[in-house]
């Protein structure tokens, strides 16, 4: 049975907030032993930007400290603070979410273990951080201030009580982690998921085009000039919410800016009846609004975007037995064997093998000559970066279900992040 947690087991050291103080937090982590454990918290939902707000750290036999970023004016202790751990393992739960704010400060590991990811990699049903301090060391974490907006100051005794559970046992969590996957026989392939990660997080990544399409409320749009519209409304929110350091929700909500755009409104009453209390702004900006729509109403047609946009992607796997019969049948067939693969090596099947890869693998028509299969599924694979273990895992299957001409009697369960596709 598990023990609530409400105070960290380790030492707090007061609160990090002048550059000598991060110089004294620095000094003392280098004399610890081991790897060093860093949690961010950010105020997601709150502010356009994604920056720490405050960081925790801790490590083997020393307290937790805990970091307020926005006292630190001194660009070089974060310099400092890398260099000197930068050989050093950091034990991140969840890294891809921490990696973007840390990098911003200057902070990126060299060696990382990630113990949200280590235990998908052990086959953990539930993966987050108070479910396996649960499972695995039988204490239960607090979670009522995940949500509350760190870059509140002053923060509050209850937060960063909160904060300092968060790594108080990441250590001993790592440790647990580690040692079933050497059990299970998956700590090298652990590492080596690890490794990728730092690798794909410094590969830059194309901006999304037309990030407006994605405006919750779209789906009300019947019409060219309504979505050029939005997509003026949207850009003028944006640039709103940069300036203001806002959540571009917090400025205008998404549904507010869809009904602005079908009806239109021709002054600052009718707007702001429009808006009601869909935006946070005490002076919302009317004008700016308003401007906005007239440019959009007065623009040329040729300005309009697209109503929809070409596809060069593959279609969602519900239309494929309509589309591509073919295709669906080598895709169902797969799934079912890899979902074996996946029960009997405990690792999701979304880990066990990239659920995009597998789609482009099965869309195509294969070569006709079985023995020619190997040859293009590991050509394909290594296009879409398959790793050489899921490569290794899957590949005798998968060379199987392209052979296959009508798909299983039971169609197997879409993978987790495809949940509305309706297979």
């Amino acid at each position: 049975m598990s023990v609530p947690l409400l105070v960290p087991r380790k030492t707090c050291a007061d609160l990090v907030t002048t550059n000598q103080m991060l110089k004294n937090c620095i000094a003392d982590l280098t004399d610890g032993q081991g790897a060093i454990a860093i949690d961010a918290e950010r105020a997601s939902g709150y502010k356009y930007s994604p920056r720490a707000y405050l960081l925790q750290v801790t490590r083997d036999q020393k307290s937790i400290y805990l970091i307020d970023p926005i006292g630190i004016d001194d660009l070089k202790l974060w310099e400092r603070f890398n260099e000197t751990f930068i050989e050093t393992e950091w034990i991140i739960h969840a890294s891809s979410q921490d990696l973007p704010c840390l990098k911003e400060l200057g902070l990126f590991p060299k060696k990382l273990f990630d113990t949200e990811l280590g235990a998908r990699l052990c086959g953990f049903p539930k993966v987050a951080l108070g479910s396996l301090v649960e499972t695995m060391l039988e204490f239960e974490l607090a979670k009522e201030h995940s949500a509350v907006d760190w870059s509140t100051r002053p923060l509050k005794p209850e937060w960063l009580t909160y904060a300092a559970l968060d790594v108080d046992l990441l250590v001993d969590l790592r440790n647990k982690i580690a040692e079933e996957l050497e059990n299970q026989g998956k700590l090298k392939l652990a590492e080596a998921e690890f490794a990728q990660v730092l690798k794909d997080f410094q590969t830059s990544k194309p901006a999304r085009k037309d990030p407006w399409r994605r405006t919750s409320g779209m789906h009300k749009v019947r019409d060219r000039l309504t979505m050029f519209i939005i997509s003026n409304l949207w850009q003028v929110r944006d640039e709103i919410a940069r300036q203001l350091d806002l959540a571009p929700h917090r400025v205008l909500q998404d549904e507010a800016m869809v009904d602005i755009a079908i009806n239109r409104p021709k002054t600052s009453e009718e707007l702001a009846k429009i808006i009601g209390r869909r935006t946070r702004l005490e002076s919302p900006p009317f004008q700016k609004w308003l401007q906005a729509l007239k440019d959009s109403l007065s623009a040329p047609e040729s300005n309009w975007p697209a109503l929809r946009i070409a596809s060069t992607s593959i279609p969602p796997t519900k239309v494929w037995r309509q589309k591509n019969a073919p295709g669906y049948a080598r895709l169902m067939h797969a799934r079912s064997k890899l979902l074996e693969i996946s029960m009997a090596q405990k690792i999701p099947i979304e880990n066990l093998f990239p659920p995009e890869a597998l789609k482009q693998i099965c869309w195509a028509k294969p070569p006709i000559q079985t023995a020619e299969l190997p040859a293009y599924v590991k050509e394909l694979a290594q296009r879409h970066k398959v790793r050489d273990w899921q490569l290794k895992l899957c590949e005798g299957e998968i060379c199987f279900a392209l052979t296959q001409t009508e798909p299983p009697a039971t169609p197997p369960p879409a993978p987790v992040n495809e949940p509305n596709e309706g297979d």
